[in-house]
This record gives C-alpha cells, structure tokens and sequence, in this order.
C-alpha cells in the first residue's frame, strides 16, 4: 500500500486504536517543516523519509519473522504498535523522527477497556482549541506584545484561518498596512501622522497575526520565511523614510536622524545575531553573568523590566506610532535615537561581560559564521591571504576598531571631499583584511561584524551629512538600505544552516570595505552640484538589483531554509 502511494506524497499510519486530539494528530502529521514525526500510535513521513519508512518496514518484517526485537529493546521502546515501532527502526537507521510536545494533549494507544476509558476521559478534560490558540502565541515575546498584542492577535489568526488566509497573504497585508502609513507620514499634515501611527499599530498586530497563523494552522513555507524575516526591517525604515519625507515638507530635514536611526538599529540587529552565532554551540558554556542572568530571569518582575528596555519591535512601534500621532518627526527620531542608544549599550555591555566571564572554545561552525557575517569582500580577503597575521586573542576586534575609528574620524574631521578619507578608507581596508585573517575563534571576535557594519554605515551617513549637496542624505538613505537587506539576508541564510550567500555575490558588491572606498573616492572626486547624489543613487540601485534578484532566487528555491524565528523578540 505504501508503494503504492506516488512517490512525492506524504503518507501516515495511525494505529486504529488510537484515542487521542485531534491537535495531537495535527501536530505529528502535518507539520511541513519535518520530513517525518510521530506521536504514540501515529507516524507521518513527507517525500524526503519514504525511502526510509519503507526501509523500516521491511526491516521490521524481516525482524518480526525472525522474531528478534524491532528498532530496539522493548525497555527502550515505548510504543510498541506498528507506527511506534516503525519510527524507533528509523531513528535506528539514522533518519529522525521529530516528536512534538504534546503538553496536556492526550495521544495514545489503550489496550483495554479500562485503559479506553482512561484516554476519553483525557480527551474530554482538556479543551485542544484552547491549547492550540495558547500554542499559536510565541513562547517569549516583549511585554507590549505580551500584553496588548497577542491576546486578540490569536483570534484573528483563528478567523483567518478558518477563511483559508495564509501566513503569506497577511505578512503581505502588514508590509501593504506599513507602507501606507508611511505615505501617510510622508504627507506633513496632523491628520496624516494620526493616521500613519494607527496605521503603523494595525500593521503590527498583522506582524504578530502572521506567525500566530503559521503556529494555529502549522503551515510554515520557505516563502513565508523569507517574507516575515524581511518585510519587518523594509516595514520599519520605510517608514523613517515617509517621516523624513513628511517633515521635509513641513520645512524641517531630519534625513540625517532618520538614516542614524536605521544606522542604529542595525548596528543592534547585527550585535545581537553575531554574539548568538558565536556562542549558541560554544564548548563549556558557562558564565557567572548568564548565571546571574538567569538567577533574575526567576524573578517575574525583572524579566519584563529586562524584556522592556531592549526595546524590541512591540514596545519600539507603539513608541513610535504614539509619538508620530501626538509629536513631530524630530521628536520621533530623537526619542528612538535615545532608547535604541541605551538598549545597544545595555545588551552590548552585558554581552561584553559574558564574553569575558565565560570559559568557553568557540567551534570551527562559529568562526565561519563570524566569518560570513564580516562580509569581507576582494580588497580584505587579499590582505588576509597574503597579509600578515597579527597574534594575540582580542587582536581581530582591535584591528576592526582601529580602522573604523580613523576612517569614522577622518570622515568626521577632515574636509568633505578631502584625500585623507580616502587613505583613511584604504587603511581601513588592510586592518579588515589582516582583522580576519586568522580564524575568528576570540572571545571577543564577535564585535568585528558590528564594528564593520558601523564604520561603513556611518561614514556613508557622515560623508553625506557633511556635504551639503541635495539629495545626498535620501540617497545615502537608500545605499545603506540596500546593504542592511544584503546583511539581513546573510544572517538568515546562515540561521537555516545554508551558509553566507554565494562568494560571487559579495564580491560583485563589493565588501563592506570595498564599498566604503567606492565612496571615499566618490565623495572625493564628485564634489559638484550633484554629482555626489548621482553616484550615491546609482550605486544603492545597483547593489539592490544584485542582492534581491539573487535573494529572491534563493528563497524561492527548494533548497531553501524554513527560518522561523522563536528566540530574542528583534
């Protein structure tokens, strides 16, 4: 029978004996992101493990004729029916079998009348919509979310679920919501920044609906993936965009803290993703800070004061929509500037004192993860390979600070247009190339990607402010936004475990150091009425092209990773 079955289906056996929720069954046999999972008395096996079941099945035969034990002892198998005992055989012969927790769900196989008895009672204590909408709601969230969100966001989900909506459909719906609040923002008028904080609410609580969707339903897609890890960072600096865009028409330009603004939060973005690749598989793993941690973890209160003032997306859109609605721009960016400030310093500074508290050996997966979040492009990877290599255990991160401090004051202090920056580019490049030239295995190895991401964020943001040429803020606006999806992309590419987008790619970007020249010499060698503008848009035009077609191609592709992200609320 199961040869039977066309080769690209899922099949599932379930003991018809089974007494449990239907939720339970719902978890084991239709989840898309296992290529196989059971619960007692049920197994399901996608394209991917029919080869295997059906390995199973006959080894399993064979072993029953034989009369030997089957996918091990009985006091190691605990489900002994036929799918349970097909699933211990595949786990035996090396493919795994995903088995979901089922809390206070009931799935099991009775033997007797008693034992029947028993599990229908079971079934009839526990309410499994219940138990399904809780599920649906991430595990750790902000507090705004937590407590203003999630406790209607979950019936939304359940409506559109019950229409047949898709993850899909409402992630769309958000990024649509958000960007018509941002042209709403972009108007300049009262009435339009009311309308864009609303608007900017309504889009969150579809953020959160999306996901809560994907959990009720289990219909998790790479396309979903790729759509929510990206459309929260387009949503959110689109909109700095239409407030930039809204003030200008009202006669202020605060281009510049709009793009410090997105320069920030992914500074803090890229801070958080390099420090958990660099240690989420560290050997002997301990701190008496992540002790300390998790001592005031335990303690109700202090987990949601700590949960607050990270300013994750919750309680940073509802600031933002708030302020937008009752303020003007410049109080927006300054009040975001001001908290995004003293999150980065918090989180960083805990993060800096795990680091040197810990004792731990940072895994070869680890330095290449590190590696790939650098981005280091031809110019540094030359240096690296043909460069010296500078000993000592904090040496990548001094190198890393050393260069982007005198290319970040070089931008700072020295005329715009001047010669210096470009030599201050140039050392830049040869201390990121000789900072990864050794294996990025330091305690404190995982500031270089921050640090990189700064100085070229930064000095694309200084050299624009400083040259007082129209349009040179907008478009540098664009460049960095072009890039952060380059980095955005790298990092969730490397959280599926599919590895740093493919080497042709950063090198016809450019590198982060190679990029930075480029605009040194721009900022150099166009010194006119626009030409500096020009160069700055054609150049954020050609690296977004580039990135998305190739991003695009990838997450669409069957080889792409299912990422849904359950951690640190972004």
């Amino acid at each position: 029978m199961l040869s039977a079955v066309p080769a690209g289906d899922r099949v599932a056996l379930v003991d018809p004996r089974f007494v449990g929720h239907r939720h339970a069954l719902r978890l084991a046999l239709t989840d898309p992101r296992f290529p196989a999972a059971a619960v007692p008395g049920a197994l399901t096996a996608q394209a991917e493990a029919r080869p295997a079941l059906i390995g199973a099945l006959r080894t399993t035969t064979e072993a029953v004729g034989a009369g030997v034990p089957t996918g091990g002892s009985t006091a190691t198998v605990t489900d002994r029916t036929v799918p349970g005992r097909l699933a211990a055989t595949m786990e035996a012969e090396g493919t795994e079998v995903q088995r979901p927790e089922l809390g206070s769900l009931v799935a099991t196989v009775p033997t007797d009348d008693a034992a029947r008895a028993a599990a229908h009672s079971g079934v009839e204590a526990v309410d499994d919509e219940a138990v399904r909408l809780r599920s649906a709601v991430k595990a750790r969230d902000g507090f705004f979310t937590t407590h203003f969100i999630s406790p209607y966001s979950r019936y939304i989900a359940r409506w559109c679920a019950r229409r047949g909506l898709t993850p899909n459909q409402v992630t769309t719906a958000s990024l649509l919501t958000a960007l018509i609040a941002a042209g709403c923002a972009a108007t300049g008028t009262r009435g339009g920044y009311v309308a864009a904080g609303v608007l900017l609410l309504f889009s969150f609580v579809l953020d959160c609906t999306d996901g809560q969707l994907a959990r009720y339903s289990l219909q998790y897609s790479t396309m979903g993936a790729w759509l929510d890890a990206t459309f929260d960072r387009a949503k959110e600096y689109a909109y700095y965009a239409g407030l930039a865009l809204g003030a200008a028409r009202g006669g202020d330009d605060v281009w510049a803290l709009a793009l410090g603004a997105m320069v920030l939060q992914s500074c803090r973005h890229v801070i958080d993703f390099s420090f958990n690749e660099a240690n989420h598989d560290a050997v002997a793993n301990s701190s008496p800070t992540a002790a300390l941690s998790d001592k005031l973890d335990s303690v109700g209160w202090t987990v949601w004061v700590r949960r607050m003032i990270v300013l994750p997306i919750g309680e940073r859109w509802a600031m933002i929509a708030v302020l937008t609605a009752v303020t003007t721009p410049r109080i927006v960016f300054y009040a975001l500037l001001i908290g995004c400030a003293f999150a980065a310093c918090y989180t960083t500074a805990g993060r800096l004192l795990r680091s040197l508290t810990r004792k731990a050996r940072r895994t070869d997966r680890a330095a290449q993860a590190l590696a790939d979040l650098a981005d280091s492009g031809p110019l540094a990877q030359l240096v690296a390979a043909r460069g010296p290599r500078v000993p000592g255990a904090w040496s990548a991160p001094v190198l890393a600070v050393v260069g982007a401090g005198a290319l970040i004051a070089a931008a700072l202090q020295q005329p715009f247009g001047s010669r210096q920056t470009v030599i201050a580019a140039v050392f830049y490049a040869l201390c990121s190339g000789i900072a990864v030239a050794r294996p990025l295995k330091g305690a404190l190895d995982w500031l270089v990607p921050p640090v990189f991401r700064a100085a070229e964020y930064c000095t694309i943001l200084i050299l624009a402010a400083r040259s007082d040429i129209d349009g040179a803020l907008p478009a540098a606006f664009g460049l960095v936004s072009a890039v952060a999806y380059h980095h955005y992309d790298t990092v969730y590419r490397i959280r599926g475990g599919t590895g740093a987008p493919p080497r042709w790619l950063v090198r016809t970007v450019g590198g982060h150091e190679g990029r930075t020249l480029v605009v040194a010499v721009f900022a150099a060698a166009l010194t006119g009425a626009s030409g500096f503008t020009t160069a700055l848009t054609v150049l954020a035009v050609a690296v977004a092209v580039v990135v998305l077609v190739e991003s695009i191609r990838f997450w669409v592709s069957s080889g792409a990773p299912a990422v849904h992200d359950e951690g640190e609320p972004a």
